[in-house]
C-alpha cells in the first residue's frame, strides 16, 4: 500500500531560536483549524519526592493567571476567540493546547506565551487549586484501573519514580508552598526545554514570526536537573498485589519492565502489543473478549522517556478470573514460544498504517506528534520510526517477546470487590506465563463478496454534501481530501419501543450483528476489515443505530458491501449471542462502578420513570438476564421492516463514483413511511431524587432539569447557556470550582434527544461537601434565570460554539457522525449548511429565558452516588 510509504513529516519546518526554544510549524491550508501545542520537557520524573505531584500542581496554575490576566481570563480570552483549551502532565512532559479557528492564531499564541513566560502562582489561589486537585486525586482513587495500573508500576519497580502514584496524596498536596510551585516552574519552564509546534491553516513563515516575538525575548536560563534515581534491572522473584475495595468487577493489571522510547526494541514491543490487542482480529479478541471471559483486554507497551512498561489490562467477572489469566498467559506465551506469523504481522501493519493516517487528521493530533518526537531526538525519527515498523519481521517481536515477557520477572496487580478471595500467588501467576504457548488460530485467507454492479446516479451536492435518494435508501457523500482514509457507515433511526422487560435487546442484537453476518463469522469479519485497514464497530443509542468502519481511502466499497451484509443479514447464532449477552451484562454491572455515568443514570430513570429515555440503552442486570437469540432476532427483523436506510461516506473519494458504487450495493427495497416515535417525549420526573451509597472517595451529584429536543429551536439558546456555564472559562467552574474548590470536575450540557431534553448539570465533591454542592449549584443556576448573562460571557460562548462547529470537521469520523445526527435526530441537511448560524442567531434574552423555563429547583430530577470520605477507600 502507498500509505506505508508515506513521509508524515513532509512540510514541517523547524526553528531553534537564540535562547533555545524549538519552534515547528506544519501549514495546512485546507485545514479547518489551526492547533497550537507547547510542549515542556519536564514532568513527574523531574520531581523528588517531596515536589511529588508537583508538575500537575503547576499544569492547574498555568490557567490561573499573570500579572496581565486574571484569574479565569486565559481561558475566556480563548473560548471567545473559539477555540479551546486544555493540558495533561506526564512522566517526562507536560503538554498544553489550543484547537481554534485560523482567524485567532496570533491572539491564541499570544495568550499561551503569557501564561507559559508569567504565570502568577499567587498564593491563595494556590490554596484553592490545591484542594481543587486533591479532589482530582480522590476521583482517580475511585477509578478501578488507575488504581489497579499505576500500582502495577509501583510492584515492578523498586527505585526509580515510575513507582509513585504520580498525581500525589492530599496530605502532601495541601502542604506545597507558593515557594514550592514557584520554585519548580522557573528551574524547570526554561526556553531549552520548551517546543512550539504548530499546525493547520497557517503560513509557516508568518508563524514562525510569530512564535519568534512572542517567546524570542525570553531570557536563557539553566533548567533544573534532578533525575530520578536509577533501576538496576531485576531478574526476579516474580511479584502479585492483591487488593480489594467496593468495585463490583475485577481488574487484573500484568506487566513486565520493558525499554525506554529511544531503544529500537521498543517498536518491536508496541507491535507485540497490537498483535496482542489490536482490533476484533488480534489474539485478545478472539480468545477472551469473544468467549466472553473478559467484559475488555488489552495489552499496552508504554515507554516513557527513561523506562518501560508492557502491560496486560484484563476486566473480568470474578467468576472467571482464573480461566481469564490462564488464556491471557498461553497468548502471551505463544508469542514468546512461536512469535507472530507473517499475517499477523500484515493485519497490525495495515491497522498501524490506518491509526496513523487517522492522527494525522486533526491538527492537534498533527502537532502533538511533532513536538514529541522532536522532544527525543527530531520530529524526523516518525518517518523513521514508521519505515522500522513497516519493516519488521515476526522474529523480531519473538525475540523481543523472549527477552521481556519473561514469566520470572512478571508482576500483577489484582483489583478485586470486597470479599472476593483467590489462591493466587506471585509464583503461581509466573507457573500461568510458563506454560506452553497456546496453538495459533490459522485465518483462512478471504475476500470480500463480490459488489455489486455500480448503478448510474444523479446527484446536486448541497454544501458539499451528494444526496441520493433511492427505493428506501438515502446515500450521503462527501468528499474530504487530504488524508488517504474514508469513513462509511449505515444507520437506521430507531422503530421498536424497548419495555423493561426488554431493556438492552437493541443493544444485544446490534452487537450480535458485528459477531456474523452473510456467512462470515466473528474472525472472518474481523480479518476482512482489518485487511481494509479498518475495525467494524456498531454504535446503539436511544434515537438510531448503525454500523461504521473507517478504512483506507481505496478499500471504501469493499467495506460497504461488508457493511450492508451485517446490517442486513446477521447471522445471530445461538452460542454467538449467549456470549455477547453475558459481555453485556458484565458491562451493566461495570458501568455502577463509573462516578460520573452511574450518576447521570440514576438521573434519567428519576426523570423518565422505567420507559424511554428513562431505560438504559444497554439495559439493566434484570432485563439482561431476560433476553436471548429469538428476542435479538426479532427486534432486528422488526426494526428492518420498515423506515429508511441511511448510507454515509466521507473522505478521501470521487463523490459520483462513490454514489454509483453505492447505488449498487445498497439495492434498499420499497419506500415505507417513518414510524411513530416509539415512546412518549414528555418529561414526566417519576422521583426527585435516586441514591446509592458506596464506599468511594467522592460523592458524584447530576441534576436534571427539563430542557429542548434535538429540533427544538431553542436547543441553540441551551447550548449557549451551557457553554457560559460549563467548560474552562466558564461561570460554573469559575463559582464552584476557582472560588469555592468544591470540586475538580463541574459541568452543564445540553442533552439533546429526538423526543426529549434535557440540561444536565454534574459535580463530583467530597462527600462532606455534598449538601454545599448541590445549594451551590442551584444558587447559581436560579441566577441564570433571574439575570441577563453579561455581554463578555455571552459573545465568548457564541464564538466558541461557532468555532467549534468548524473546528470538529478536522475528521472524516467526526464528520459522518455530524450528518448522521443531523439526517437522522436533527433537521436534515439544512443543519450542516451553516453550523454557527444557529449560535450566532442566539440573543442574551433567549438565553435569560430558556434558563427560566429549564432550571427550576423543583422540577429538577437527581441522581446521586454517594460516597464515603477518605482518601484511599476501600484500599
Amino acid at each position: 500500500m502507498t500509505i506505508r510509504q508515506s513521509v508524515w513529516t513532509a512540510g514541517v519546518s523547524r526553528r531553534v531560536l537564540a535562547n533555545g526554544l524549538t519552534s515547528l510549524v506544519h501549514p495546512d491550508p485546507a485545514a479547518p483549524a489551526v492547533g497550537v501545542v507547547i510542549h515542556v520537557k519536564a514532568g513527574f520524573f523531574d520531581e523528588p519526592d517531596r515536589w511529588q505531584g508537583i508538575s500537575h500542581v503547576l499544569e492547574h496554575m498555568f490557567f490561573k493567571g499573570t500579572p496581565s490576566r486574571g484569574v479565569g481570563q486565559i481561558a475566556a480570552e480563548t473560548k471567545g476567540l473559539g477555540g479551546y483549551l486544555n493540558a495533561s502532565t506526564s512522566y517526562d512532559w507536560t503538554s498544553y493546547f489550543v484547537v481554534l479557528p485560523a482567524a485567532g492564531f496570533r491572539a491564541a499564541l499570544g495568550i499561551q506565551a503569557d501564561a507559559l513566560r508569567n504565570a502568577s502562582i499567587d498564593g491563595d489561589e494556590l490554596a484553592r487549586e490545591l484542594k481543587v486537585i486533591i479532589e482530582e486525586a480522590r476521583r482517580k482513587l475511585d477509578n478501578p484501573g488507575s488504581v489497579a495500573h499505576e500500582t502495577l508500576n509501583e510492584v515492578l519497580f523498586d527505585r526509580h519514580r515510575i513507582r509513585r502514584w504520580r498525581i500525589g496524596y492530599a496530605e502532601q498536596l495541601a502542604g506545597f508552598t507558593h515557594d514550592d510551585v514557584a520554585g519548580y516552574y522557573h528551574s524547570r519552564y526554561v526556553p531549552s526545554r520548551v517546543i512550539v509546534s504548530v499546525a493547520g491553516a497557517v503560513e509557516a513563515e508568518a508563524a514562525h514570526a510569530a512564535i519568534e516575538e512572542l517567546f524570542g525575548d525570553w531570557p536563557v536560563a539553566t533548567p533544573g536537573i534532578d533525575p530520578s534515581p536509577a533501576e538496576p534491572w531485576r531478574d526476579g522473584p516474580p511479584r502479585l498485589r492483591v487488593l480489594h475495595g467496593d468495585v463490583k468487577q475485577a481488574d487484573l493489571a500484568i506487566g513486565w519492565r520493558g525499554v525506554a522510547e529511544s531503544d529500537p526494541v521498543a517498536e518491536d514491543l508496541d507491535l507485540a502489543a497490537m498483535i496482542l490487542s489490536s482490533g476484533r482480529g488480534s489474539w485478545f479478541y478472539r480468545g477472551l473478549r469473544e468467549p466472553g471471559l473478559t467484559i475488555s483486554a488489552g495489552a499496552y507497551n508504554y515507554s516513557p522517556g527513561e523506562v518501560g512498561v508492557f502491560s496486560l489490562a484484563l476486566d473480568v467477572e470474578p467468576a472467571n478470573l482464573d480461566p481469564a489469566v490462564r488464556t491471557a498467559a498461553g497468548l502471551v506465551a505463544r508469542l514468546r514460544d512461536q512469535g507472530p506469523t507473517t499475517a499477523d504481522l500484515e493485519r497490525v501493519k495495515t491497522l498501524l498504517a490506518s491509526q496513523m493516517a487517522r492522527r494525522f487528521e486533526s491538527v492537534e493530533g498533527r502537532a502533538s506528534a511533532f513536538a514529541f518526537a522532536e522532544a527525543l531526538g527530531g520530529f524526523e525519527r516518525i518517518d523513521r520510526e514508521f519505515r522500522n515498523l513497516m519493516a519488521a519481521e515476526p522474529g523480531r517481536i519473538r525475540d523481543a517477546a523472549i527477552r521481556y515477557l519473561d514469566p520470572g520477572t512478571i508482576g500483577g496487580v489484582f483489583y478485586l470487590p470486597d470479599g472476593i478471595e483467590t489462591g493466587w500467588t506471585a509464583e503461581r501467576l509466573a507457573d500461568a506465563f510458563r506454560v506452553p504457548g497456546t496453538a495459533p488460530v490459522v485465518p483462512v485467507p478471504l475476500s470480500p463478496p463480490a459488489g455489486a454492479i455500480p448503478t448510474p446516479t444523479r446527484s446536486r451536492p448541497r454544501d458539499g454534501i451528494h444526496h441520493v435518494a433511492l427505493p428506501g435508501v438515502d446515500l450521503l457523500i462527501r468528499p474530504k481530501r487530504g488524508v488517504p482514509l474514508a469513513a462509511v457507515g449505515v444507520y437506521r433511526s430507531r422503530r421498536v419501543k424497548e419495555n423493561p422487560s426488554e431493556a438492552g435487546v437493541g443493544s444485544l442484537a446490534v452487537r450480535s450483528s458485528v459477531r456474523g453476518a452473510g456467512g462470515y463469522d466473528s474472525s472472518a469479519l474481523a480479518d476482512l476489515f482489518e485487511s481494509l485497514g479498518g475495525t467494524l464497530s456498531a454504535s446503539v443509542a436511544a434515537d438510531s443505530f448503525g454500523f461504521g468502519a473507517h478504512v483506507l481511502a481505496d478499500r471504501w466499497r469493499d467495506a460497504a458491501i461488508l457493511l450492508d451484509l451485517v446490517s442486513r443479514r446477521p447471522a445471530f447464532d445461538p452460542v454467538t449471542v449467549a456470549r455477547e449477552r453475558s459481555t453485556l451484562r458484565s458491562e451493566v454491572v461495570q458501568a455502577a462502578d463509573d462516578m460520573f455515568r452511574r450518576p447521570v443514570e440514576l438521573a434519567l430513570v428519576a426523570a423518565f420513570g422505567g420507559q424511554g429515555y428513562g431505560l438504559p440503552v444497554k439495559g439493566t442486570i434484570e432485563s439482561v438476564d431476560r433476553l436471548d437469540v429469538e428476542a435479538a432476532a426479532r427486534w432486528h427483523a422488526e426494526e428492518m421492516a420498515g423506515g429508511r436506510t441511511t448510507v454515509i461516506a466521507v473522505g478521501d473519494l470521487d463523490p459520483a463514483q462513490a454514489a454509483d458504487g453505492l447505488a449498487g450495493i445498497f439495492t434498499g427495497g420499497p419506500d415505507r413511511a417513518r414510524a411513530p416515535a416509539p415512546f412518549p417525549p414528555t418529561w414526566r420526573r417519576v422521583e426527585a431524587m435516586l441514591t446509592e451509597h458506596r464506599q468511594k472517595s467522592q460523592t458524584g451529584l447530576a441534576m436534571l432539569f427539563p430542557g429542548p429536543a434535538r429540533q427544538d429551536p431553542d436547543r441553540f439558546a441551551a447550548e449557549v447557556l451551557s457553554a457560559v456555564a460549563s467548560g474552562l472559562g466558564g461561570r460554573l467552574f469559575h463559582v464552584l470550582r476557582d472560588q469555592r474548590s468544591l470540586a475538580y470536575t463541574v459541568m452543564m450540557s445540553s442533552w439533546q434527544r429526538a423526543r426529549a431534553g434535557a440540561i444536565v448539570t454534574y459535580i463530583a465533591t467530597s462527600p462532606d461537601r455534598e449538601e454545599e454542592a448541590r445549594s451551590a449549584m442551584l444558587a447559581e443556576l436560579a441566577r441564570f434565570g433571574t439575570e441577563l448573562v453579561s455581554i463578555d460571557e455571552f459573545e465568548r460562548a457564541v464564538n466558541y460554539l461557532a468555532g467549534q462547529a468548524l473546528v470538529q470537521r478536522q475528521t472524516a469520523g467526526a464528520i459522518m457522525g455530524e450528518i448522521a445526527d443531523a439526517w437522522l435526530v436533527g433537521g436534515g441537511l439544512d443543519d450542516l449548511a451553516d453550523p454557527a448560524a444557529g449560535y450566532r442567531a442566539v440573543t442574551r434574552e433567549g438565553v435569560l429565558e430558556v434558563a427560566a423555563r429549564c432550571l427550576v429547583a423543583d422540577a429538577r430530577a437527581e441522581g446521586v452516588v454517594r460516597g464515603t470520605a477518605g482518601d484511599r477507600a476501600g484500599l
